[in-house]
């Protein structure tokens, strides 16, 4: 049996690791990667660098976890069903509303902004985005598309070539405005339209072949 006070510590443990990834969160939002340094994150939580490299050995890793934090509360686009013996049109259309209604997310927008903000100088930080995200989610949805393929619901090509052509049309609206901060990015009333658009467009590019 484990002791209770085992448990105490290790729930103490875990609510210190969230502090830490709150408060990295908060500052490198606010002041960029570069701009932010171990030690303010350390006291913003009021604790000490030691105690935070005992959590986190760099600033990269600690992005990391900030990174698995947004995705795991915000990325339902990783986890919606994909099923294979519903129609093509059906799910692409629920995928697409939870793509985007993912992706447009305070929490969500804020991080691509941060990691494009900082590609040039930290490729490192936009490759660890990438991975732990789209990457994700697009090799995801590529195997459900090779299985439609293999049943001859969308013509046969490169899955993962139209899983891309999706998620460009599907950003290719109210997405690049919101982005951009700009007021018609917050039109989200259109989103559902705009996801229908795409998935009848993709379905006349990637729709069964007709002999």
């Amino acid at each position: 049996m484990i002791p209770d006070s085992t448990v105490t510590l290790d729930d103490a443990a875990a609510a210190r690791r969230k502090a830490f990834v709150d408060a990295a969160r908060t500052l490198f939002f606010a002041n960029g990667y570069s701009g932010t340094t171990m030690s303010s994150i350390a006291a913003k939580v009021g604790g000490s660098k030691t105690t935070l490299w005992t959590y986190f050995p760099s600033k990269e890793d600690l992005f990391a976890a900030v990174v698995d934090d947004i995705v795991g509360d915000y990325g339902k686009a990783l986890h919606v069903d994909l099923p294979v013996d519903e129609p093509v049109v059906d799910v692409l259309t629920r995928f697409g509303n939870v793509l985007m209604t993912t992706l447009i997310s305070t929490p969500l927008l804020s991080l691509f902004r941060l990691v494009v903000g900082e590609a040039e100088r930290f490729p490192h930080l936009a490759e660890t985005f990438y991975d732990r995200g789209p990457r994700r989610g697009k090799a995801r949805a590529a195997v459900w598309v090779a299985a439609k393929m293999a049943r001859g619901e969308l013509r046969t090509g490169d899955p993962m070539q139209a899983v891309r052509h999706f998620a460009g049309l599907c950003q290719s609206g109210l997405y690049q405005h919101a982005v951009l901060g700009l007021p018609e990015g917050r039109e989200t009333a259109r989103l559902a339209a705009e996801v229908d658009v795409a998935v009848a467009t993709f379905y006349r590019a990637w729709g069964p072949e007709t002999r």
